[in-house]
Formats: C-alpha cells, structure tokens, sequence
C-alpha cells in the first residue's frame, strides 16, 4: 500500500482517547458520546500520521468498528513463555512456580529464548501491541543465554513491536561487583534495573540493597521496574522499605512497583496514607490481575475469599499511575495467556472490575501504559499521532468481549495483510 495516498475509516472510538480537529471551536453539532463511551469518528491519514480525526454529526451508516489505538504490554516474560508443558505448577502457588521456574532456568537455551521470543511477539503484533516491556531472569545459567536472545529479538523486531528489557534478580546482587557490571550492560541497551521485593523484607538489608540500587540507577540514568508485594502476607511491606529509602533518598529515574498486591489488604486508612506518600514519590504501578488472581490468596481444599490484588481505583484516585498488564503466559506462573491484550481486558472486567466504558478502566490499558514505558506516543487519537490503529469488527464493548472479533491492523499507515 502506497503510505503518501490519503486513507480513512469510520467507526466507533472511546471519547476519552479522542482529540479532535478544531478542539477549541464548539462540538455541539457532534453526536454525544452513548453510554458506553463510544462515539462515531472519522480518522484520515497520510504519510505514517493521521491528519484528521473528525467526530462525526450523524451515526448512521457508520460501519460496525470499534477503532483503538495499538496497545501496550507493560509486563511479560518472554524468556519464559510456553514453558508450562516443560515446567508445569500444578498446584498453582508461589512457591512451586518458583520451584519450577528455577528448575527450567538451569537448561533454558539460546536458540530456546529464541523461539518463544519469536512465538510471542508474533502473537503480540498480530493481536495489536506495539510495544512490551519483558522482564529477564538474570541470575543464574539461564541468564547470558536470555539476554543474548532478546537482544536480538528486540533488534528484529524494532519496526514492528518497541521491546524494552528489565534485568531481573535479587535486588541484592546490585551491590556486588557483578551486579554493578550488569547494571552498566543493562544501561547500555537502554534496559532497566529490576528486582524482586516480597516479604519477608524487614531491617536493614532490604533498606541497604534498595538505597544502593536507587543510587546506581540515578548514576546510570535508566530507570528501575520491582516485582513488590506480590504476596498475601505482611500487607506492603516491600512498598513501605522502599518509601523509607526514597525518603532519604530521593531520585529522578522512574519506578514502577509491578504486582503491589497485598496493599488490597491494607485498611482504607492506612491504604490511603501509603497512597499518597507513593504519588509524592511519583512511583508508578503495573497491576496483574490475571497471574496474581491465579497464585494468590491460595488456602488447601478452599476456594479463595480475599484476593490480593493491586488496588487500581484507589491508587487511581490517589494519583498514582497505573497500568494493567498481562505477566506471564504458558509458564509455571500462569497457565493461560496468549499476548492479546483484548483478552486480558476481557478477563480483567471481573477480576479487577475495571470496565473500559470508564475513562479510568481504559486508562490502564492504553494511555497509561504507554506512559509508564515512556513511549513518545501516549496512544491518544489526534491530528499528527502516528496512525497506528487497531480496527476490530465490533461496535460495542459487549460485541468486543462476548466473542474474538476478528481485527485488522494499521501500522505506519499501512494496512497489514490478515
């Protein structure tokens, strides 16, 4: 397809990802948004941007689609996905997808990483990601040969799917010789720190190992990503060591607090204090509702009645930035999953009750997620935004959810063959 020619499409879009054409100058003449957030709009676009997005006067006649912007994946594990046949939990707790985790980094293979990288973002691109953020296990034999493998993949796939990377390993190894030459490689790629900071996580250590990788990250410039209170015990513990040391030690870099589970167990009050002491520090949240609400507040022979997951709405509310995101897929953390990000909306409506006819339940699957990996397009739809549309056969979010629709997508303004 010829980019430089004008194409459009009509259809149905959310409200709240649209900036139209002429947003100073009344709209009255406009079809007002339904119940749904949805409203008839028109994009045009030439050369890789749109050039248009005009809301529509009239809806009939407008074609059954649901346009959105192509999504964002602020959490994986590429270097571990489908690894569920070779390293099955099947009991389903922490601790055996742990076990079972370790076991499978022990003989993971380059070539191995490999494929599953290529198997998943050929899902992801064809499902409508355009970015990820994929953290690496990186301490251990399983290690050089993940990185060297997704390094790669994140090159291959530049044009398609923007790939960043967070090493992740006990934040204590950054205080080792070997750690700090890591964290320079890291850097180097434009990847980030990462680390794992669950309970128990109390004293000094913790506080030390914390301050030390704060440091090393602000040194290096890039940014940090802690898996952090994804337990069902001791309530923000991890969140309240790392609250601690910014106090005393501030820092530019950005921090994402992936998982944040157990502070759903916090009361309201104390809840609303560690709030707002995380949106002072600026910390930002990836929520993961599917693996979370899969391993978490597990009890022998019962059926969970509390579910440790992040508290999206009232960290929302609190002025925290959150993104929702998918974890892990087909491996001993999760047995489902397959990077569509539709599915994980879908599965997150009763999970999480984020409803995306709310501008706050969309947020973490678009705007938000962009932002939180920094992206140079935060996904809403307006005159000079990259034309990259996800266009789904559907014209409700009910359509979208009750069934797979098929979709299609724009990519640098080219309509991608099915």
């Amino acid at each position: 397809m010829n980019t430089s020619a004008v194409s459009h499409i009509q259809g149905w879009a959310p409200r709240c990802l649209i900036v139209p054409d002429g947003v100073d100058t009344p709209t009255s003449a406009t079809v007002p948004p339904r119940a749904d957030g949805l409203t008839p709009v028109e994009l045009r676009w030439k050369d890789e941007r749109l050039i248009s997005v005009r809301l529509l006067q009239d809806s009939s006649g407008v074609p059954e689609h649901l346009l959105l912007p192509r999504l964002v994946e602020p959490h994986a594990h590429l270097d571990k996905a489908f690894t569920w046949g070779q390293a099955p939990n099947l009991e389903g707790t922490y601790s055996g997808a742990l076990t079972a985790n370790l076991a499978e980094h022990q003989t993971r293979t380059t070539a191995q990483v490999r494929d599953r990288a290529e198997r998943a973002l050929q899902q992801a691109f064809r499902h409508g990601l355009r970015a990820m953020r994929s953290h690496i296990d990186s301490l251990g034999p399983g290690a050089d040969c993940s990185w060297e493998a997704l390094l790669d993949a994140q090159s291959s796939w530049r044009e398609r799917i923007a790939l960043q990377l967070v090493a992740l390993l006990p934040i204590e190894h950054w205080t080792t010789t070997a750690g700090q030459a890591l964290a320079q490689q890291v850097a180097a790629s434009g990847g980030l720190l990462g680390g794992v900071l669950v309970p128990p996580c109390r004293g000094r250590s913790p506080r030390r190992a914390l301050t030390h990788m704060l440091r090393l990250a602000e040194q290096l410039g890039c940014g940090i990503d802690l898996h952090i209170d994804e337990a069902q015990t001791r309530p923000g513990e991890g969140l309240l060591q790392l609250l601690h040391v910014l106090d005393r030690n501030p820092v530019q870099v950005p921090i994402t607090c992936s998982h944040a589970s157990s502070l759903a167990l916090l009361p309201p009050r104390r809840l609303k204090r560690v709030i707002a002491r995380m949106a002072a520090h600026n910390l930002q949240v990836v929520a993961l509702p599917l693996t979370n609400g899969w391993l978490l507040g597990r009890q022998a022979g019962c059926s969970p009645l509390v579910r440790p997951l992040a508290p999206i709405l009232q960290l929302q509310q609190g002025g925290v930035r959150v993104a929702v995101g998918g974890d892990n897929v087909q491996d001993p953390w999760f047995p489902g999953g397959n990077f569509d990000p539709l599915a994980l909306m879908s599965q997150s409506l009763p999970l999480a009750q984020l409803a995306p006819w709310d501008r706050l339940g969309l947020m973490p699957f678009t705007t938000e997620a962009a932002r939180v990996l920094e992206l140079p397009w935060d996904g809403t739809l307006q005159r000079g935004a990259p034309a990259d549309l996800l266009i789904l056969k559907a014209s409700t979010w009910s359509e979208t959810f009750s069934q797979t629709p098929s979709r299609q997508l724009v990519v640098r303004g080219a309509f991608q063959p099915d």
